[in-house]
């Protein structure tokens, strides 16, 4: 047995709980570097063109996963589902690359975490998940951290602001759909179908816009493309180890990475108020972690992924 298969076994034996919180840590810095670069791009090149670039870089590391086995990770019944989750996706990762040429990082996932309000009520009454009281107690001191660190910024408000609301919203639908998706779908099938989809709706829009990236910019865009593919993949992973309320509220750890990647990329320099409501975030994720860990109704082993 190989050192990736023993590792992957011992790993599926942690509790459900503890897989999601690694797979949507994975997830959030990847997609924060993937907002980083597209942040230094946006000067030189359309946001519609960088996230046109994105989907077809993005699809090209996920091909060898989608061929392999003779292409059982594109059999799917679903594609109807699939290609609205497209949209979805398309327009989100737009409004969150416009909000990123106005406000700082922080700022953006401080504001990302309003989500949990809408996507919690979403996936108890869509998804029919256990509203549990701690996991609302742990959302509510995560947006109480949020609302600490985005309070001076609503002093003014700009477009990115609105963008990134906007973003948020369009983020509830898709980790709905990537949910109800993880019940029966391949975490790799999620991720291969959703750069299929957006490519074309991507390309569409761009065309308006379009620019030709010189070689330097390809190769920035290559690595948009790859951060946008590990996204992807993580965070099908973390949805299918656990529910999305518990998803995404551990998704709260976002906040203090971004802070630390805007500081040393932008020298966005976090004010006090960054760091304490960064302290709360991550103190309402550890409690929810911890207890889920010890709940034997919530864990549950890793099993079989679906084919």
């Amino acid at each position: 047995m190989s050192f990736f298969q023993t590792f992957s076994n011992r790993f599926n034996t942690l509790p459900s709980v503890i897989r999601a919180g690694f797979w949507i840590t994975c997830a959030g810095t990847c997609f924060t570097g993937m907002m980083t670069v597209a942040r230094t791009l946006s000067p030189e090149l359309s946001i519609l063109v960088v996230v046109f670039f994105r989907a077809i870089f993005g699809l090209m590391f996920l091909l060898p996963t989608a061929f392999s086995n003779n292409g059982a990770r594109l059999r799917t019944k679903k594609i109807p589902l699939f290609a609205v989750r497209g949209i979805s996706a398309y327009l989100s990762v737009t409004f969150f690359f416009l909000a990123a040429t106005f406000i700082p990082l922080g700022d953006i996932a401080a504001i990302g975490f309003t989500r949990p309000v809408f996507a919690c009520i979403a996936a108890i009454l869509i998804l029919e998940e256990l509203a549990r009281t701690r996991r609302w107690i742990a959302i509510g001191i995560g947006i109480i951290g949020a609302l600490i660190v985005v309070r001076p910024g609503f002093q003014e408000i700009n477009p990115g602001i609105i963008y990134a609301f906007a973003a948020v919203m369009l983020s509830v639908c898709n980790s709905i759909m990537i949910k109800y998706l993880s019940r029966t779908e391949h975490p790799d099938t999620i991720a291969i179908y959703q750069a299929v989809f957006v490519a074309p709706y991507a390309l569409i829009v761009a065309l308006f816009v379009w620019r030709t990236p010189s070689i330097e910019q390809f190769a920035w865009l290559i690595l948009i493309g790859a951060f946008g593919a590990l996204t992807q993949r993580a965070l099908a992973r973390s949805f299918h180890a656990a529910d999305a309320t518990v998803v995404i509220t551990l998704d709260f750890l976002r906040l203090p990475i971004a802070a630390l990647i805007g500081l040393i990329i932008f020298n966005e320099w976090p004010i006090i108020w960054v760091w304490i409501g960064s302290v709360i975030i991550v103190a309402s994720s550890f409690l929810l972690t911890k207890q889920e860990a010890q709940d034997k109704d919530v864990n549950k082993p890793g099993g079989k992924t679906p084919t």
